[in-house]
């Protein structure tokens, strides 16, 4: 099993209380550390804790719009492209209609060569309604959103594949857009050329999987073991219809890790998660906390190795954790490294 992490960008109220001008320096700390952090005793060789960081593409924070800060993602890509050498990077998931689809290609394969070829492209069709409206970007029915998806990864693919693309499409248009350079990476099937992995979050069982079986190398999507189940059996359908091999698709979840090395020690960690939403949205506190406690990926370490190890065998290779308290402390993030990462590297 393959491990990323999400460093705290302030979209979950997770830089609260951090001085703005100390907040870049917290993330690229974090950032630099998941690059070296070695993997705990038993893992395989000189192996890594982390593959991939990865951040949020959101302006508003959740649970609901506050004042504190939620820095962009595609910036932060660009900015830790430049402070690390090895890890992965990526966003879960770069909304299709925050930036045009050609743009975005633009953005995203410069950001491949600042990263010496680093870059995942997390996509998604988009959610927050009050961040879109927000923004002047409407909020289109999810038929909409879902279709300005299709269209996108195909303006993205072409110009990543050949150079530029064009497409008269309902949602986007482009005539002979240009991508250079190119990204440094390569895509594999029929159409291999230079490209960056597609990462086709959420699951939408009449489209979005389809878009992803069509066009994905990862899908990201709901990380409960009936959930996870269930969506795999679907993806599956999609690839058989479409002559695509269904095993050749990474399949990844994202979960809240609230690790502790035994029940008292979960307990004050969820206590925080508390008191510290409680600083500034605090009606949502309560939810928050009962929200993450149900989560898959709360207990001791051993708990979290058994429940990590059936979802693997469900089918689930890669995990995208969250830390809530990792710009505070990294005592969780330290304990999962040593204890539950070797437990799961091939």
């Amino acid at each position: 099993m393959r491990f990323g992490l999400f460093i705290p960008q302030g979209w979950r109220q997770d830089l609260v209380g951090i001085d703005p001008r100390e907040q870049w320096a917290v993330m690229s700390s974090l950032a630099q550390y998941a690059d070296t952090a070695p993997a705990g005793a038993g893992a395989p060789g000189d192996s890594h804790a982390w593959e991939s960081i990865w951040v949020y593409d959101h302006f508003h924070t959740v649970p609901e719009p506050t004042q504190q800060a939620t820095h962009e993602a595609w910036s932060l890509m660009a900015a830790f492209a430049a402070v690390t050498e090895r890890v992965r990077l990526g966003q879960m998931c770069t909304c299709i209609a925050y930036r045009n689809p050609a743009y975005l290609a633009k953005v995203a394969s410069t950001v491949d060569t600042v990263s010496g070829g680093r870059t995942e492209m997390g996509i998604g069709a988009g959610w927050y309604e009050h961040e879109w409206r927000a923004y002047g970007y409407g909020f289109p029915g999810a038929g909409d959103r879902i279709g300005a998806l299709a269209e996108g990864v195909e303006i993205m693919a072409q110009m990543w594949r050949t150079g530029s693309a064009t497409l008269d499409g309902k949602y986007y248009q482009v005539d002979g857009a240009r991508c250079y350079p190119q990204p440094l990476q390569y895509g594999a099937g029929p159409d291999v050329g230079p490209s960056l992995p597609f990462w086709i979050a959420g699951g939408g069982e009449k489209k979005t999987l389809r878009i992803a079986a069509q066009y994905a190398q990862y899908t990201n999507f709901d990380g409960s073991p009936e959930g996870f189940k269930h969506k795999s059996a679907v993806l599956a359908e999609h690839c058989a219809a479409l002559g695509r091999d269904f095993d050749a698709i990474t399949r990844s979840a994202n979960y809240n890790v609230v690790i502790g090395n035994n029940d008292a020690e979960v307990e004050e960690r969820l206590n925080w998660v508390g008191e510290h939403y409680a600083k500034t949205v605090p009606s949502k506190a309560a939810d928050t906390v009962k929200q993450m406690r149900s989560g898959p990926l709360v207990g001791t370490p051993e708990k979290i190795v058994d429940t990590l190890r059936g979802l693997r065998e469900l089918g689930m290779t890669y995990a995208i954790t969250y830390f809530a308290e990792a710009a505070y402390d990294r005592s969780g993030i330290e304990l999962f490294e040593s204890e539950v990462i070797p437990a799961l590297q091939d």
